[in-house]
């Protein structure tokens, strides 16, 4: 089943914006005003992430807005990797969404986890992104693994192969570092 959108919060609407129709080159199709928390007022951008599913952001604005750091997972005093977006790409797109990524000044981590290969950044709240490749198709094999690894008291762990590739957004050349 498809999804319809996901919300996340923002404390910086303008890089927000950015970062999602540039970086990402997600189009903004609605904006929904509201009244919030008595005094304030909040608004509610939909991005749609270019097959009809959406993301959408939360700017809060008033006097009653509470303090609070938008970033999922930081946020919540867990490493940036525990809650993350990831949206769906091809193998051979995934250097080109590297290169925007780069290009728009934020650094990336590649990882090839066997299965899938994906390219990581963290949005301007701190939340991880992530475009994903599935390189090959479930067997049953994969299926009574996973459910065996469901029941494990602790599950085998894997080792990733080949290492972990970071590039650095300001680097001259790209070039990824271990």
């Amino acid at each position: 089943m498809a999804f319809h959108h996901v919300a996340i919060a923002t404390r910086d609407l303008d890089a927000t914006h950015h970062f999602y129709s540039e970086a990402m080159g997600f189009r903004l199709v609605r904006v929904e005003a509201m009244p919030y928390a008595e005094t304030g007022w909040a608004r509610h951008l939909f991005y749609d992430t270019g097959n009809g599913e959406m993301l959408a952001i939360w700017d809060l604005n008033g006097e009653n807005v509470p303090d609070f750091d938008p970033a999922i997972s930081t946020g919540l005093g867990l490493p940036s990797f525990v809650n993350h977006i990831a949206f769906d790409s091809t193998f051979d797109d995934l250097d080109a969404k590297r290169d925007r990524w780069l290009e728009h000044g934020f650094d990336v981590v590649r990882i090839d986890h066997g299965w899938c290969t994906s390219v990581y950044a963290n949005d301007p709240n701190g939340i991880m992104v992530e475009f994903c490749a599935t390189t090959r198709a479930f067997t049953a094999d994969d299926h009574r693994d996973a459910q065996e690894m469901l029941t494990a008291a602790v599950p085998p762990l894997n080792k990733l192969e080949p290492p972990i590739q970071f590039f650095e957004a300001r680097s001259r050349n790209n070039a990824a570092v271990s």
